[in-house]
């Protein structure tokens, strides 16, 4: 039961060879236990700093949903590395504000792996301990990290086990047993009560002129269904009743897309598998679509090569269906408790919605955040929202803000469910804010 952190440079060079890339300075890590192995690549920030100012900035992990989505991939080069998939430099990149480690997690995600079909997580304390392991070696063999701020920060069901991570995270830090400034954590889009999403669909849908009243009928309907099943503890049930819920969500709004209610969604579904049908339907819905294409070739062909570290038998994304199987019954179950430890504990935490997202709306983060029993969310409640802008010069309002003590929500307005992709100006401002660069 050896644990071994292997690492290795990283080069990039943004020039005439699209194979000479991506990840300048950074380093990219496998951290292997005897049968399984975590990858991540941390890369710094803005590189022509000088190296007492970037050890001054913000450090954070980013940790994507699914679960079975790739950070080192998806949320590298279609949401907040320095680079596009198409490996043209982002101007919205997080390295401007923080470095960042892309983590992909659960193990199997990614390019991280398992040799035993035993090791693929089933719920969120076997995620959670998986990641205290990488987090604790990490924080061990990289010392100058451990006095940096330290944030996680986190996308749909990312959210969920950020939220699990930053309460174990802090308790370690309490005992001492992991080194670290730890600062707080953000869910974004996050899927911290699946039940309270799942029942605010009919109404969002409803307002935004996505259903009539007959399909309104039939999406609460299922939603009950879903509601019954949580009510008696029946999560794997819950999940498959889930699945129903988007399928009727399909027929009536004509194939509405999930992550973005203004863009068009294509219906895929083109298995054979019979077994598990509706998992499938679910992995392709919400999993598959982030390793397909441009973004599949280049991690497979010139990322793998400049890892440099990376096992020939693995695929970037090859076992995502599993991971995402494996973790079913614990998809629906809800982590409010877990917020509200972490805001009892005073770890600061940061809520941020995007105004088109559907799977995770925003009718259903307002509706489990009044179920909280922070002392403090009445305050927070009463408190005005501040608009925002992008900058001095903008007359948009691009997102509202609220925050009182270690508590903070931001709306962010014409964006879904993936915010640093659809509004990358204010993702990156609300960044600066959660990380006090800015206010």
């Amino acid at each position: 039961n050896c644990l071994v952190l292997n690492a290795s440079p990283c080069e990039r060079s943004v020039g005439k060879n699209k194979d000479d890339l991506i990840l300048q300075n950074g380093m990219c890590f496998t951290i292997c236990h005897s049968t399984y192995c975590l990858a991540c690549i941390f890369l710094p920030s803005v590189l022509s700093m000088p190296c007492c100012l970037l050890m001054s900035l913000s450090f954070g992990i980013s940790l994507q949903g699914g679960p079975g989505s790739s950070g080192c991939g998806y949320g590298n080069f279609e949401e907040i590395g320095p680079l596009d998939k198409a490996l043209k430099p982002r101007n919205t990149t997080w390295l401007q504000a923080a470095s960042i480690l892309f983590v992909d997690n659960p193990v199997g995600t990614g390019f991280s792996y398992v040799d035993d079909c035993s090791l693929f997580a089933q719920n969120l304390t076997t995620v959670v301990s998986d990641m205290m392991v990488f987090l604790g070696e990490f924080f061990k063999c990289r010392t100058e990290f451990q006095t940096i701020p330290f944030y996680i920060f986190s996308e749909s069901y990312g959210g969920k086990m950020a939220a699990g991570v930053a309460l174990e995270l802090h308790k370690a830090v309490q005992r001492g047993t992991i080194k670290c400034n730890f600062m707080g954590t953000a869910l974004g889009d996050s899927w911290i009560s699946p039940l309270d999403s799942v029942l605010s669909w009919g109404p969002y849908l409803y307002s935004t002129s996505f259903l009539d009243d007959n399909g309104l009928a039939e999406v609460t309907a299922v939603a009950k269904e879903i509601m019954d099943a949580i009510n008696k503890n029946e999560y794997g049930l819950a999940t498959e009743l889930w699945g129903k819920a988007e399928g009727v969500i399909e027929e009536n709004t004509d194939n509405v897309n999930f992550y973005n209610i203004l863009a068009k969604e294509v219906p895929e579904m083109k298995s054979d598998e019979q077994e598990n049908l509706h998992l499938m339907r679910l992995y392709q819905r919400h999993v598959r679509k982030m390793h397909q294409g441009s973004l599949d070739e280049l991690m497979n062909g010139p990322i793998r090569k400049k890892l440099m570290i990376i096992p020939d038998c693995v695929k970037w994304g090859g076992q995502s269906k599993q991971v995402f199987e494996n973790m079913a019954e614990d998809f629906m179950k809800p982590v409010i408790d877990i917020v509200d430890q972490l805001l009892a504990a005073n770890v600061n935490v940061t809520v941020y919605n995007g105004q088109l997202d559907l799977i995770v709306d925003t009718m259903g983060q307002e509706a489990w955040i009044r179920k909280l029993k922070w002392p403090d969310l009445e305050q927070f409640s009463q408190k005005r929202w501040q608009a925002l802008y992008v900058s001095p010069e903008s007359t948009e309002t691009a997102a509202f803000h609220k925050a009182y003590k270690n508590f903070a929500f931001f709306w962010i307005l014409k964006a879904g469910h993936m915010v640093p992709a659809d509004q990358g100006e204010m993702a990156l401002k609300m960044l600066r804010m959660v990380t006090q660069q800015q206010h």
